[in-house]
């Protein structure tokens, strides 16, 4: 029975003669943003000499990606355009409401007079279309802490036949 957890003095050389190998695999790139940049100018503080002078390397600014407004900008949805709505009912199991909006007049009017009403039924909003960061900025000051996110609403209106914007979509129907 001790046999079977002995290691050995050549099992342990077996793994060690391999860890070189294996920390010599190639990477795997996980994700890349296209803003990838080399290490080699970050590595070379280590490399200098004690004579040559410390330099601060040079920061450049980045963007902020994914949280960088201007970086989700224009946004489009395909398919969709403000306009009128008829009411009607559906049967699709949606647990909470949502509403699709835009940066246009109709939308922005149609927020400051719903907004109320999306609070208390705790609905969530998507904004399907947006040109500008003041587009954004407009839209966030009159959602007046709404949830809403910039994304396209093409899918979503196809599956549900919907048009125009904008758009409450509850458990049980759809309306303006």
């Amino acid at each position: 029975m001790r046999q079977r957890y002995r290691f050995g003095l050549h099992g342990a050389l077996a793994v060690l003669l391999q860890l070189p190998a294996i920390a010599a695999a190639a990477l795997t790139v996980i994700y890349d943003s296209g803003n990838t940049r080399p290490i080699a100018p970050y590595l070379e503080v280590f490399e200098t000499e004690d004579t040559y002078p410390q330099q601060s390397p040079v920061i450049h600014p980045t963007p902020l990606g994914a949280a960088d407004p201007e970086a989700l900008l224009p946004i489009r949805s395909p398919g969709l355009t403000p306009g009128q709505v008829k009411a009607h009912s559906h049967h699709r199991p949606f647990t909470r409401p949502f509403f699709l909006i835009g940066s246009d007049v109709r939308s922005r009017k149609w927020l400051q007079t719903h907004r109320n009403r999306l609070k208390e039924i705790g609905a969530v909003g998507m904004l399907v279309q947006a040109d500008t960061v003041e587009n954004l900025r407009v839209i966030a000051t009159l959602a007046e802490g709404l949830s809403i996110l910039p994304a396209s609403g093409s899918d979503i209106a196809q599956a549900l036949g919907i048009t125009h914007y904008p758009v409450l979509i509850t458990p049980h129907g759809i309306e303006q």
